[in-house]
């Protein structure tokens, strides 16, 4: 696996690529990777000839209280992970790289819709950071596919978005979340839960489908279970941050001749902030 640091540099590599009539895969990361990282360079190389991966912690997308210093960052075992998965490429720019002007005079990508509420709501300015680093990182590699996971559902839905708009010419896929064996979605941040806390986070996934099993039984009244399960949640240890129906294709409020749904949730267990969602369809 060859490691480069600049976008002069990548974009030598990626050239190389493309003169060789190879297609271009792209995993953006923010590092500390786990085995659903590494499910997406999987996908990345069935879709593709050269699969570049990038690490990158991106400050734009952390607000000021937010876990920006504490991120974990291990990039001795990623690159011995990337480099297991047989990634060609590893993109690692500094904050200076990205952003060499600064960030306050950086042109920035809003995605209108699809970024508010959920996290949106929760984490003000939080998909702009994404959104505009994404868009940079798109430049620099010029992938014909790019792979994201589905548990950060509203970030796909807003890079989904992003890339229709701006007439992007690559290819989005979404990876279904990868989970540990008692069904916790993996996630970075899961290295935050003190053991007790480990043992009770997948509650957050079987109460989501306890949910959905009562929808798809008939229970029509989504307000009422969103406020039962929610309750349920707060009374087995956790902070509600929002649990909600949603149409998946849009990100609006789930309706009663909405066929195909999706639950989305954010929730607490002491300081760690946890997301998981659940798509199924009802007749």
């Amino acid at each position: 696996m060859i490691l480069v640091e600049t976008v002069g540099e990548l974009r030598n590599h990626v050239a190389r690529a493309r003169q060789a009539g190879q297609r271009i895969g792209f995993v953006p990361t923010m590092g500390n990777l786990h085995a659903g990282h590494i499910a997406l360079v999987h996908r990345a190389h069935e879709l593709s000839d050269f699969v570049v991966a990038s690490i990158f912690v991106n400050p734009m997308q952390f607000a000021p209280t937010e876990d920006l210093d504490k991120y974990p960052r291990t990039l001795t075992e990623d690159r011995e992970k990337l480099t297991a998965a047989a990634c060609d490429v590893l993109f690692l720019p500094s904050v200076r790289e990205m952003y060499p002007h600064g960030m306050d005079g950086q042109t920035r990508v809003t995605v209108p819709g699809v970024s508010e509420g959920l996290c949106g709501a929760s984490r003000p300015g939080h998909f702009e950071g994404v959104a505009t680093v994404v868009s940079k990182l798109f430049n620099m590699v010029q992938p014909d596919v790019a792979v994201f996971g589905e548990k950060d559902f509203q970030q796909l839905a807003v890079i989904r978005k992003m890339v229709a708009d701006l007439n992007l010419p690559i290819d989005i896929e979404g990876l279904p979340t990868v989970r540990a064996e008692d069904a916790l979605a993996l996630s970075s941040r899961n290295g935050y839960l003190g053991a007790e806390q480990r043992a009770k986070a997948p509650e957050l996934y079987r109460h989501l489908r306890r949910l959905a099993d009562a929808i798809q039984a008939g229970a029509r009244d989504y307000a009422d279970q969103l406020g039962r399960e929610s309750a349920a949640l707060e009374e087995a240890g956790f902070k509600v941050d929002y649990l909600e129906l949603r149409e998946p294709a849009t990100l609006k409020p789930a309706t009663a001749d909405d066929r195909h749904l999706i639950l989305l949730v954010a929730a607490y267990l002491g300081q760690t902030r946890l997301i998981d969602n659940l798509a199924f369809d009802v007749n």
